[in-house]
């Protein structure tokens, strides 16, 4: 397959928030495929490409989809490491790397956590999108010339309308409920949980949360994407400003997406 194709499979892939495996052959050892054969692999397994070499097109894809439930940005393998069967290919080196698009936050809030966490966050490297429906909390003045290019901000005039259009199909996309009420809890969670982001969180006394929870419950919420909520959200670190708050709930979202524990680092040394 082309390498323009190649290409536009990975537009693709990353528009539509889905992680994906690209594996470049860097050296064919003298085997039958040649230095910049591509193949990308999907975490279902569904590959893009091929190598013109079905049992190393079966290796890659399985490697791959491996290759995916890891934290390595990249990794460079030699074929007798992963498929050692395959030994006329044995001196085959590829390089895999795993290919996402920039995560998403979507902020329902922007008072004094909601921007305190929009500001965190895009620093972090989150596509951020701010929403409220209290025009001057979302001024640009408010978060200056370099929150341009990180942190969209969105007057609503209706909660659940702004929010289904921000959060779209949901994938990569993380959802911090921070608004200053019962109703806008509710109205922001409801378009959540519809929409089925990453991580959905929302912010408060576990009384209040619970209050918004069975609400939804009551109206007949999808049960499985309500017990998907952080609610109280964020992590516990003793959060009292607004900006620990914040570093409390981001330190959650990648926790989420990174598949941490959030446990201290240094706990085995004291066990």
């Amino acid at each position: 397959m082309a390498t323009n194709q190649i290409t536009k499979a990975i537009s693709r892939a990353l528009h539509e928030g889905l992680r994906v495996v690209l594996a470049t052959v860097l050296d064919s050892g003298s085997a039958a495929v040649s230095v910049g054969d591509k193949l990308l692999v999907y975490e279902s397994g569904q590959c893009i490409g091929s190598f013109r070499n079905a049992p190393l097109d079966e290796a890659i894809a399985r490697q791959g989809t491996a290759f995916l439930q890891t934290r390595d940005a990249t990794k460079t393998l030699r074929v007798a490491e992963f498929a050692p069967a395959l030994t006329e290919l044995a001196g085959v080196t590829v390089l895999f790397e795993q290919l996402e698009s920039e995560p998403r936050l979507v902020i329902a809030g922007a008072g004094h956590v909601g921007a305190s966490l929009a500001r965190l966050a895009g620093l972090v490297g989150y596509r951020v999108t701010l929403i409220d429906d209290r025009a001057e909390f979302v001024d640009r003045k408010l978060f200056g010339a370099a929150s341009d290019e990180t942190i969209q901000l969105i007057a609503a005039d209706d909660w659940q309308t702004a929010m289904r259009q921000a959060i779209g199909n949901g994938r990569g996309v993380s959802v911090a409920i921070v608004t200053r009420g019962h109703k806008q809890d509710e109205d922001c969670l409801r378009a959540a949980i519809e929409t089925s982001p990453d991580y959905v969180g929302m912010i408060g006394s576990k009384r209040r949360t619970n209050i918004v929870l069975d609400k939804l419950r009551e109206e007949g919420a999808n049960e499985v994407q309500l017990k998907k909520v952080r609610a109280p959200i964020g992590l516990d670190i003793g959060a009292v400003s607004p900006e620990e708050v914040a570093l409390s709930i981001l330190a959650e979202i990648v926790a989420e997406r990174r598949g941490g524990g959030g446990a201290s680092l240094s706990k085995w040394r004291r066990g």
